[in-house]
Parts: C-alpha cells; structure tokens; sequence
C-alpha cells in the first residue's frame, strides 16, 4: 500500500501527550538581592510583602536581621547575601520580603526587587559549579539567557532554611 510522506511521519511522530512531557519545565519564583539574580522554586513562597518594621534580636547570627509581624506570626526576616558570605543586603523603603515557607517554618527573606515567576526547562539548568564556594551547596542549578536575560541561581530553598535554622540554634 502506498502512503503519503505525511502520512508515514504522522505515524513516526510520538503522541503529543508524550512529546508535551519529554520537555519538564519547573516554576521559580526570581528576585534580585545585591548584585545577584536568584531563583527558589515557586512552592516554596507564599507571597511578597513591603519589609515592615524589624526587631532585631540579640546574641543570633548576623544573617537574621530580626523579627517581623505578619498576620498574626512572628517571623524570622534573613539576609540571603550574609548567609552565603557574599556580602549584606541593604533594607529601604523599596526593599521586599518574600515569604518562604518549607514544611512547618516560615521565614522572611530581603529581596531588592522582585523579577517574577519564571518557567524554565529542567535541561536548561546547569549544575552548581564544583569546588565552588560554601554558597554552592545551597544550589539546585544556574541557568542562563534565554527568557530570563542574566544568570540566575536556583536556591534549594528547604536545605538553606534548615541550614540556617541549624545555625541560628547553635548559637
């Protein structure tokens, strides 16, 4: 029997139900602090919110900033830039927390400006560099241009919020 080329490739070509699959996009919500472009998975925020007044804390680490009311919590307020040694983040009238959450805890983080949500493929995202600084291991991946113009960094939001929780207990 003779078919069509187009015939032949429609019986080739994988279900678009399968071919909509193959390509996995992940949903991070992207924000500026200092001179770097961030990312954490969009699950992991609950919203954004003009910084309020901060109560600072005594004898905690230098990345909790302090305390801030937010309906009806008392929430922890951490400088992303101190706690991965790259610097410290300057809270203005312009200033944003975002309201991370993982699992039970909730704490808010300075960001400088808020770039958005941002879909991006699975394959786009390169793996933390090796033998990089200790801010590395808080890394899911970077990835660069394409719809997000710079480089962003992808935070593992849980592991960094357990990290910091450790180390503000230790204390």
């Amino acid at each position: 029997m003779n078919t069509t080329p187009l015939q032949r490739a429609l019986r080739k070509a994988p279900d678009r139900a399968i071919a909509g699959q193959a390509r996995p996009e992940q949903e991070f919500f992207c924000f500026r602090v200092g001179d770097l472009r961030m990312g954490v998975p969009s699950e992991n925020v609950l919203e954004v919110i003009r910084t309020g007044l901060l109560t600072p804390l005594p004898r905690t680490p230098s990345f909790l900033l302090g305390v801030t009311g937010h309906r009806g919590e008392v929430l922890p307020v951490v400088d992303l830039l101190r706690f991965l040694g790259k610097g410290e983040a300057r809270v203005g009238p312009r200033t944003r927390l975002f309201i991370g959450t993982s699992g039970n805890y909730r704490v808010g983080v300075v960001a400088d400006s808020v770039l958005g949500l941002r879909r991006v493929l699975v394959a786009d995202i390169l793996p933390p560099p090796l033998g990089g600084d200790s801010a590395a291991e808080h890394l899911l991946g970077v990835a660069e241009g394409g719809t997000l113009g710079e480089a962003v960094a992808f935070l593992n939001f849980t592991k960094l919020l357990q990290n910091a929780r450790q180390r503000a207990v230790v204390r």
